[in-house]
């Protein structure tokens, strides 16, 4: 074991929990007994896994003992789990392969019926749970529903749903048939719902008819008239009576023959065994869509075999994720961090939903909501640690989070001080996962590994059967150098086609321009001497000052540590055939951002990171674009500033906050 003393950035290592025999160390015993090997630690594992990625998935599946027909239904071994191919993008993972995703989630149904499936809190309007036999038999209802109203396999199934409980109900059902779910959140504008569904023609409509934010009732019954107007393809909308039965009232809704609200859909069936449709490995299970903000969203469709293998080996072997563990993670039902949650059954966990706002009724929810549901992982962004650490709350000392054994970071990079505030002031020995991946790949790069030391400030490891490496201008791989994040080899999770792109043209510039034939991700990062990785943001908003390349994270580490900063971004504007850094920061209600604290946050800047990072304009402003899942939108701003218009506002949470930064005299050339 390597002793703390001698090295400071060590936050954690396993011996902190010696009792516990991670799900990763039993994997290379298995690994090691079939193939006869002596892996003794994460690298050694790595570098096997990326060798073969063939024998590597192979193994995944089995490990993690996938419900369905490897080889189909021919049982020999001699057929290939991969087949390569001229080009990354058309390389196919278990050809011969058939299974169902929702069979695999609901594969605990039979073992612990009884046992809580899915808990729910909204806000603090309701608390639900729902067993394991309640889950399978709710599924079994709607997937007969569906079917009777003739949806069937490569049907899409829209959802503009709240993060609850009857939205993983209805995906389920609709990916036992084989159906495609594409979802939105209820926060979304009409317009912005018709720029995604609008592009993949669903056949049927779920929605909710309202939602609760911030103690707000929001009714969405206008909204679904809307959206039911503008998607002709629509034969089925089924209506959730979520703001209305919390609220007890009656839903006060016109029902058609094509217009149903759900408890009236399903209550006409009783529970059977559900028919789960088996579909070949590459069958579409969901569609994704970028942000959009630099133009129409694009529809990314992931394959159910590649989603199910990468989320069990995610959940398993980086996430130590064991059955009966229970897993939160804030999100909504448009980022791809609730698919990525709602897999975790197929692990045997109780996963923990949350609709609604994370600081409603007070700061330190999501704390009462780990201390009473006993939660084991705990999921959330980067940009929600800062808050708290802005809050200046001590969860520790407030709450008993002793159920915590894992916390997840992902969204931005989490910087050092990140590690420090999580470490100081939530839980003491937690393993602290930053992770990092993409709605692109409905999965990650690079995560946890919780059978090796953490250090502070970086990801932990590259993920196992993921050839990542940086690469360098001229295409070259380096180590503790910065540069563009990429993936050498074929993985599951590719996604299989982007929507309507029939020669794969937007899905070849999307990945593939930068290298030939090599995945870029569009991360700027770095391997450090201790194999972790750091992301210093994206690297089309990297800043080029003097044709220096700079990572927006680099900036933002030294700004966010100066007292009365509460958030920032940074952009480069174009100036005389050069790039000057701009930065903007929210100031607390009592500051003024006057010319002793330009000093000391360029003074901060200089000293911190180097005089090249140092901003040569810094404002003031209320408030920063972020996307719906709460990213800063870098692009937005810069493109705001530059005078060109933003392609697709509805992609954005605040697209007020654009105005924020238009026109501004200071910055005018």
């Amino acid at each position: 074991m390597i002793n703390h003393e001698n090295d400071a950035s060590i936050v954690w290592s396993p011996d902190h929990d010696p009792a516990n025999v991670s799900n990763l160390k039993n994997f290379t015993k298995f690994v090691n007994d079939r193939y006869g090997l002596a892996l003794s630690n994460y690298k050694e594992l790595y570098d096997w896994s990326i060798r073969d990625i063939s024998v590597f998935w192979s193994e995944i599946w089995d490990f993690c003992g996938v419900v369905g027909l490897k080889n189909g239904h021919d049982s020999s071994e001699d057929k290939p789990y991969f087949q390569e191919h001229s080009s990354m993008i058309d390389a196919r993972f278990f050809p011969d392969a058939s299974l169902n995703y929702a069979e695999n989630l609901l594969g605990f149904a039979s073992q612990s019926p009884d046992s809580e499936a899915i808990l729910f809190w909204a806000e603090d309007k309701l608390k639900r749970s729902i067993s394991w036999q309640e889950l399978y038999d709710a599924v079994s209802l709607a997937a007969q529903a569906l079917r009777d109203h003739g949806v069937k396999p490569g049907d899409r199934v829209a959802a503009f749903m709240p993060n609850m409980i009857e939205t993983v109900v209805l995906m389920l059902a609709s990916t036992s048939i084989g159906a495609i779910w594409s979802s939105c959140s209820p926060d979304f504008g009409v317009q912005g719902v018709v720029d995604r569904f609008g592009q993949i023609e669903p056949t049927v409509l779920i929605a909710a008819d309202g939602y609760f934010y911030s103690g707000k009732e929001i009714d969405n019954l206008q909204k679904i008239d809307e959206i039911e107007a503008r998607l002709p393809s629509l034969s089925l909308t089924i209506v959730v009576p979520f703001l209305s039965s919390t609220l007890g009232l009656e839903l006060d809704m016109p029902k058609t023959e094509s217009r149903w609200i759900y408890n009236d859909f399903v209550g006409r069936y009783t529970p059977n065994k559900i028919e789960f449709e088996q579909l070949p490995f590459d069958h579409p299970l969901f569609i994704l869509y970028s942000s959009g903000t630099t133009g129409a969203p694009k529809c990314i469709v992931h394959g159910a075999g590649g989603t199910l293998l990468q989320h069990l080996k995610e959940h398993q072997l980086h996430t130590d994720i064991k059955p009966q563990d229970r897993v939160f993670y804030f999100t909504t039902c448009t980022w791809m961090m609730w698919n990525w949650l709602v897999s975790g059954l197929a692990s045997g966990a109780t996963i923990s939903l949350y609709d609604g706002s994370p600081f409603f009724p007070k700061p330190s929810i999501l704390f009462d909501l780990i201390e009473e549901q006993k939660i084991s992982h705990f999921g959330t962004s980067a940009k929600y640690i800062d808050a708290l650490k802005n809050e200046g709350l001590v969860p520790a000392e407030t709450h008993d989070l002793s159920s915590l054994r894992l916390m997840c970071s992902t969204g931005s990079p989490l910087l050092a001080e990140g590690f420090d505030y999580v470490y100081k002031n939530i839980h003491p020995t937690v393993y602290l996962a930053s992770i990092s991946g993409g709605t692109d790949i409905v999965s990650c790069f690079v995560l946890g590994d919780p059978s090796s030391t953490l250090h502070r400030g970086e990801i932990a490891c590259r993920g196992l059967g993921m050839a990542v490496e940086i690469w360098n201008d001229d295409g070259k791989p380096v180590v503790q150098q910065k540069g563009e994040l990429v993936c050498t080899k074929p993985f599951p999770s590719m996604p299989i086609f982007f929507w309507n792109d029939h020669n794969k043209e937007k899905y070849q510039a999307a990945y593939f321009e930068r290298f030939d034939d090599i995945w870029a991700q569009g991360d700027y990062a770095e391997i450090t001497g201790n194999s972790g990785v750091v992301i210093y943001g994206r690297s089309d908003a990297t800043l080029n000052p003097g044709g220096v390349r700079i990572g927006t994270s680099e900036i933002y580490r030294q700004v966010e540590q100066i007292d009365g900063v509460l958030e920032s971004v940074v952009i480069g504007q174009q100036l005389n055939n050069d790039v000057r850094v701009v930065l903007f920061v929210v100031l607390a209600s009592d500051l003024e951002l006057d010319d002793d604290l330009i000093r000391s946050i360029k003074s901060r800047v200089r000293s911190g990171a180097s005089p090249r990072h140092v901003p040569a304009v810094i404002l003031s402003v209320d408030d920063i674009p972020r996307t719906k899942s709460g990213k800063v939108s870098e692009l937005a701003v810069r493109d705001i500033v530059e005078g060109r218009p933003v392609k697709n506002t509805t992609a954005l949470a605040n697209p007020e906050a654009l105005e924020l930064f238009r026109d501004r005299m200071e910055l005018e050339v």
